[in-house]
C-alpha cells in the first residue's frame, strides 16, 4: 500500500476541500484514502489550517458529533476581498458601461467565471452560519453568481422562469408588480425545483427599488419556504425606501449620468 508524504497528502486535502466548500467530510475518509492513523490525519488539518489563516485563503471547521466532520469554509475575512471589491468598482465606473435608456454594462463581469466565482463568494457570506437548503434566483443574468454562490453554501440552485417550460412539468406561478418600471410581470417555479419549508437564500444581479426580489418572496411563500435573505451584485442608492429590507448587496450605485457620462459606484456600507 501507498505510503504519502505529509506535503502530499495536505494538496491532496487542500485540493478536495476548496473544490467542494461547505462540504462535510469525516475525519475517517482522509484515514482512508492516506492509509495514516486519526493522529496524523488531525495534525495534516492542523497544518493546513494554519496555512489557510495565514493567508487569508479561509478556513477548516470542525463540526463535532457522531454525524461530524470538517469542512472547508472559503470566507474567514471578507477583508481578502478589499482588493478585489476596489478593482471591479473602478471598472463599473467606466462610463463607456452606460447604455441608452439609463442601464450600465455588466455583462462581461457577471459571465467572467472568476468575476462570478468571487462576488458569489462574498454574498454567501453573511449565510455561511445558516441552514441554508437552496439559493434561488431569476433567470437569466442573475444565474452565474447565484450558482457560485450556491457553490459556496455547498446547497443546490433553483431558478425561477419568466414563463412555464413544460418540460419542467406543473409549476407554480405569479404576478408581480416591477418596483421600478411599474409593470405587471410574471414568474414561474417547478413544483419539483423546491421541497417545501425549505429555507432559501435569493440572489439576483441588480436592484432598484426591489421589485423582483419582493415578487421571488411571494414565490417562496407559495412554497411555505423562509426566505433567509437576499444579496444583489449591485443596489441603486435610489430609492431608499425599497420595497424590501433584508438584502446584502456588493456596491451600491450612487448615480449615473447618460447626459454627463459619468457613473459612481461605491462597495456597499456592509463590506467596508
Amino acid at each position: 500500500m501507498n505510503s504519502y508524504k505529509r506535503y502530499e497528502r495536505i494538496s491532496v486535502i487542500l485540493k478536495i476541500l476548496t473544490e467542494n466548500p461547505n462540504k462535510l467530510y469525516n475525519l475517517n475518509y482522509f484515514m482512508d484514502l492516506f492509509n495514516v492513523a486519526k493522529s496524523t490525519a488531525s495534525e495534516d488539518m492542523d497544518i493546513l489550517q494554519g496555512i489557510l489563516e495565514k493567508f487569508g485563503l479561509g478556513k477548516i471547521k470542525t463540526v463535532a458529533g457522531a454525524g461530524g466532520g470538517i469542512k472547508y469554509i472559503p470566507i474567514n475575512n471578507i477583508d481578502n476581498y478589499r482588493e478585489f471589491m476596489i478593482d471591479i468598482c473602478n471598472k463599473l465606473q467606466d462610463p463607456k458601461r452606460i447604455i441608452p435608456g439609463g442601464f450600465l454594462y455588466t455583462a462581461d463581469i457577471i459571465y467572467s467565471p472568476q468575476y462570478a466565482n468571487k462576488i458569489g463568494e462574498i454574498l454567501s457570506y453573511p449565510f455561511q452560519d445558516k441552514d441554508v437548503d437552496a439559493v434561488v434566483t431569476v433567470e437569466t443574468k442573475g444565474i452565474p453568481i447565484a450558482i457560485m454562490c450556491a457553490k459556496a453554501l455547498n446547497v443546490p440552485l433553483v431558478i425561477i422562469r419568466q414563463d412555464n417550460r413544460v418540460t419542467e412539468g406543473s409549476s407554480v406561478s405569479i404576478n408581480y408588480v416591477s418596483g421600478s418600471q411599474k409593470q405587471i410581470k410574471a414568474m414561474s417555479l417547478s413544483r419539483r425545483s423546491l421541497e417545501r419549508n425549505s429555507k432559501v437564500v435569493l440572489i439576483d444581479d441588480f436592484m432598484k427599488a426591489g421589485g423582483t426580489i419582493k415578487g421571488m418572496i411571494e414565490l417562496m411563500n407559495e412554497f411555505d419556504a423562509e426566505v433567509i435573505g437576499a444579496g444583489v451584485m449591485i443596489s441603486t442608492k435610489e430609492p431608499e425606501n425599497k420595497v424590501v429590507k433584508n438584502y446584502f448587496s456588493v456596491f451600491t450605485l450612487v448615480d449615473m449620468n447618460e447626459e454627463k457620462e459619468t457613473v459612481k459606484m461605491e462597495i456597499s456600507d456592509w463590506l467596508k
